[in-house]
């Protein structure tokens, strides 16, 4: 499979005085996005453990051109870049509209950790979590974000 994408409609409330969409809202529209593939996906591929409990460990956003919110959805390539055992690495490529050739507006990065929500803890990635990320892996051996 290799890329999932999701398409989220950036909402007028999500711009700040310098009319983008602001870092804080930038970051939710990654999350809506991260929800349709770890929790809506994985569900219907019988990884329905990830929507127990996932947290972000680390995030990197680089932006390229300012994210408007026009009306319009933008489209988020999603793609695996890293799995471990107790973690794994997403990508996001953000384009201002639905093309794949639409200008890519930001780039970014979010390392997450499965977790235990009742023991306070995180946990290992169970068989059919691996194996559903797994099909998300990037094979383009891509660089990620730049710095990071």
């Amino acid at each position: 499979m290799g890329v999932f994408v999701a398409e989220i409609r950036p909402r007028w409330s999500d711009m700040d005085a310098f009319g983008h969409v602001n870092h804080a809202n930038t970051v939710t529209l990654l999350e809506e996005a991260r929800i349709d593939l770890l929790f809506v996906e994985a569900s219907r591929h019988g990884a329905a453990g990830m929507a127990e409990g996932v947290v972000v460990a680390r995030l990197v956003v680089d932006y390229h051109q300012p994210l408007l919110a026009n009306g319009t959805k933008v489209r988020v390539e999603m793609s695996v870049r890293d799995l471990r055992r107790v973690s794994f690495t997403l990508g996001y490529t953000v384009h201002s509209g639905l093309s794949h050739d639409d200008p890519v507006v930001a780039t970014a990065e979010t390392m997450l950790v499965p977790f235990d929500v009742q023991l306070g803890r995180p946990r290992r990635l169970s068989e059919n979590e691996r194996d559903f990320l797994a099909a998300w892996k990037d094979s383009s051996g891509g660089a990620g974000i730049s710095g990071a």
